[in-house]
């Protein structure tokens, strides 16, 4: 596996790799392979650790500014942009059911059951290595992943147990050409304003521009 020798990761349990590399779909069907659920619990909570560390230490932000910026390095696609970034997705085993069907969630659950492999067999030193030389880089760029941000600001009140309410404010045109106008409040404050073909993209494009306000 070409990942192992450009990371410097020589010597990782190769049983646990299998295991993390493994989907479920694949042992319900090989009775003698375990598949990657529990390393992915593990692989989670270093990666959150790790994330946390970082911002802490590179950063004067208050917690919820941390938040918000660790969930958008370690969402689902930017877990899953990760992981093709190093081929893992190209060694991932699942069942005859969902061949061509590896998904980025599986892919995503894979990045983080090998960075509990990499947890296990050299400690957590070598796993802030790891993240170093593949999470940190997109964070200097301040790299965009998330595109569901409908879902990414929920994440968000939900944090700060605050209340999110998208309202419909105009809508526009012929029947078959009609535009739409969303806010987002939270607390019954407005936080972003969106326009789109449909109430689906004004609610997002309002989400966005909440983000994008928020995370300030």
């Amino acid at each position: 596996m070409d990942f192992i020798k450009e990371y410097n990761l020589e010597g990782i349990n190769e049983e646990l790799l299998n295991e993390a590399l493994t989907h479920s779909s694949y042992s319900n069907e090989h009775k003698d392979a375990k598949n990657y659920e529990r390393l992915e619990f593990l692989g989670d909570a270093v990666l959150e650790l790790l994330t946390s560390e970082y911002f802490y230490k590179t950063t004067d932000d208050k917690e919820g500014v941390m938040t918000k910026k660790r969930a958008s390095f370690v969402c689902e696609q930017a877990l899953a942009h990760y992981a093709k970034d190093i081929g893992l997705n190209n060694y991932i085993r699942v069942g005859h059911g969902q061949e061509g069907n590896i998904n980025d969630t599986i892919i995503a659950d894979v990045f983080e059951s090998v960075l509990g492999v990499i947890y296990l067999s050299f400690g957590l030193n070598k796993a802030k290595e790891y993240i170093d030389k593949i999470v940190v880089p997109y964070i200097l760029k301040d790299f965009v992943f998330f595109g569901d941000y409908k879902t990414l600001l929920q994440e968000y009140v939900q944090t700060d147990k605050k209340s999110l309410e998208y309202v419909l404010v105009n809508e526009y045109g012929e029947a078959h050409n009609k535009t739409f106008e969303v806010v987002v409040k939270i607390n019954d404050i407005i936080y972003g304003k969106g326009i789109g073909k449909s109430k689906k993209e004004a609610e997002q494009q309002a989400a966005f521009d909440a983000y994008k306000k928020s995370a300030k």
